[in-house]
């Protein structure tokens, strides 16, 4: 004997193929969650990555010793140094103020900060101002190649001169 369809199961079949408002705040609910946690994930991947900018390498090549002939010195503004040949003997000082940052100008003397008034000798020892140290002197040295390089990173005690 077959069994002939009452209307209570017709009713269950047809109201499980319409979408129900318990059925759609279901759904909406779970595409919430998961869309959160994509973003979540998504976020995460991308910021595992710091975010930074690198300013110039601070070992540079500036060339040839034969560029800078015996008693010279010569500033290099984009890099912030100032290079001193006496002799056969040469060495790279800061140009960059000890007491606010400034970029300091060669002078007669040695070197002065036009903004606040620091005032150094040919060695970059504070003479007056209000600087609290002198400045720093960086490692130079001879590449492979044949150039000099200096490098920022290395602060050598004031008065060392490489020999070239």
């Amino acid at each position: 004997m077959a069994k002939e369809p009452t209307k209570a199961n017709t009713e269950e079949e047809s109201s499980s193929d319409t979408l129900t408002r318990r059925k759609l705040l279901s759904w909406m609910t779970g595409m919430g969650v998961f869309g959160s946690v994509m973003v979540s994930a998504f976020s995460n991947f991308v910021f595992i990555k710091p975010r930074v900018t690198y300013g110039q390498p601070n070992r540079f090549s500036i060339g040839k010793p034969d560029a800078y002939p015996p008693g010279s010195r010569l500033t290099l503004d984009a890099r912030r140094i100032c290079i001193v040949r006496d002799g056969n003997r040469m060495a790279a000082i800061s140009t960059t103020c000890t007491h606010l940052g400034c970029i300091v100008a060669t002078s007669e003397t040695g070197f002065a900060c036009p903004c606040h008034g620091s005032h150094y000798d040919q060695d970059g020892s504070v003479t007056g101002g209000p600087a609290p140290r002198a400045l720093p002197w960086y490692q130079v040295s001879l590449a492979p190649n044949g150039e000099l390089e200096v490098d920022k990173d290395v602060e050598i005690e004031q008065g060392t001169y490489f020999s070239v």
